[in-house]
């Protein structure tokens, strides 16, 4: 995947692809690692559940080809994902 991508699939550990939305990525210098924050696509078709949303690492691949998702390795980097989840929210409540 790349900076800017509107949906992406991904491949659980049983080899199943899923469509995505990406809900926003962002770059962290002090992990030197870029994030992603997605749900699965038919999670916003069905308005009456709490979507659930996935975050992983990923590394952009060489130029033309797709990049990594790769688990998120430690409670710091939680952290840091739930306060940037937390001002997009809150940001987006503000647009409202």
């Amino acid at each position: 995947m790349e900076h800017g991508e509107k949906q992406i699939t991904v491949v659980d550990e049983n080899g199943n692809e899923q469509l995505c939305e990406v809900l926003f990525t962002f770059a962290s210098d002090e992990f030197k690692k870029s994030y992603v924050l997605y749900y699965p696509v038919s999670a916003s078709e069905d308005d009456e559940e709490e979507i659930e949303i996935h975050a992983s690492a990923f590394n952009e691949g060489p130029e033309g080809e797709e990049g990594e998702l790769q688990p998120i390795e430690s409670e710091e980097e939680w952290d840091l994902i739930e306060e940037m989840l937390g001002a997009f929210l809150d940001e987006e409540e503000n647009e409202q």
